[in-house]
């Protein structure tokens, strides 16, 4: 996977909802068997998919300022009148589940959304779409979608104290205390069978040479 690009928008006659538009782009790279005896030949391309989600996030009513808006910048929540919530999405590593060559529709229009410039720049340049074949690919993907507001806590804070008293040290020979101390036997050899709970969920039978 390349990138993830978010925008959050708020949701109409629901108040406190908003809307997170998701467009990933996938980086893709596939060997296709052009003749029946030749070997394949390695395809690079990108693939998108768009994903919306509405969470809640809460209003504030109140302008945030912060030191990162240079004095030219236009922030565009002061014009919109309200602070929006920080839309954030995690992303583990994508996996390829199938990959298939179709035959471009007759209807087929353009792709949904417009490949950035600096993606196309990764590839040396713009993508061919007016293509006669497409290549549709499955892509297992887990997300955890988040929506963040900085909020005021109240937590109580207590002042510094100073120790009255002092410290009591030992008087042990620091020799006689590490005898003391047991030998640490599993940090040096692993779990024997049944130790390390793995065959309280696996019941397959084992093969035996």
């Amino acid at each position: 996977m390349i990138t993830v690009y978010l925008d959050l928008e708020p949701v109409p006659f629901n108040k406190g909802f908003y809307s997170v538009d998701m467009t990933f782009f996938f980086d893709v790279c596939l060997d296709v068997y052009s003749l029946p005896a030749g070997g394949p030949v390695i395809v690079s391309g990108i693939a998108v998919f768009n994903k919306k989600v509405i969470l809640f996030g809460s209003e504030g009513n109140v302008k945030m300022f912060s030191s990162d808006l240079a004095c030219d910048d236009v922030d565009p929540q002061i014009t919109s009148g309200r602070v929006l919530p920080k839309a954030t999405v995690q992303v583990a590593e994508p996996i390829g589940l199938s990959a298939r060559i179709c035959d471009r529709p007759m209807t087929c229009c353009d792709p949904c959304c417009r490949i950035p410039d600096c993606i196309c720049q990764r590839f040396g340049g713009n993508f061919e779409t007016n293509t006669c074949r497409n290549i549709y690919v499955t892509i297992g993907l887990f997300t955890i979608v988040q929506i963040v507001r900085n909020v005021q806590m109240l937590i109580p804070a207590y002042d510094f104290c100073i120790p009255e008293k002092e410290c009591v040290t030992t008087s042990d020979n620091p020799c006689d205390m590490f005898r003391r101390i047991e030998f640490p036997t599993n940090e040096f050899f692993p779990p024997k069978v049944g130790e390390c709970g793995c065959d309280e969920h696996c019941h397959k039978p084992r093969c035996c040479d």
